[in-house]
């Protein structure tokens, strides 16, 4: 996959490509859909399909401007649902910035 997408990979962790997930950061809504737009007219240009139903978003405020209101994350025409917690690389990261959740989740794995 990384042969297919080197060219629309940004610098690292901004975006990161690990098996069959996708992980585009940045500072907007208005920004990931610029590369979320990007990463799908280059996937399905090779005959890949990007999930409309298995795509989510995470919004993590950490900065003190306020947010553009009415700008939603978009998948072409499609709203994409934004979720509370992401599960990533044994990870879980949530939206307030909990721990309690990702300390569960590694006891129970231990």
């Amino acid at each position: 996959m990384d042969v297919l997408t080197y060219h629309i990979q940004g610098e690292m962790p901004w975006c990161v490509l690990f098996a069959d997930n996708i992980v585009l950061i940045d500072e907007s809504r208005t920004s990931v859909n610029e590369m979320l737009e990007v990463w799908r007219q280059a996937l399905e240009s090779k005959g890949f399909k990007l999930s409309r139903t298995k795509t989510e978003y995470l919004e993590c405020k950490f900065s003190t401007e306020p947010r553009k209101v009415g700008v939603e994350v978009r998948l072409e025409s499609q709203v994409i649902p934004s979720s509370g917690k992401f599960k990533y690389l044994g990870s879980v990261i949530q939206r307030e910035g909990e721990i309690d959740e990702d300390v569960t989740h590694r006891i129970g794995v231990g």
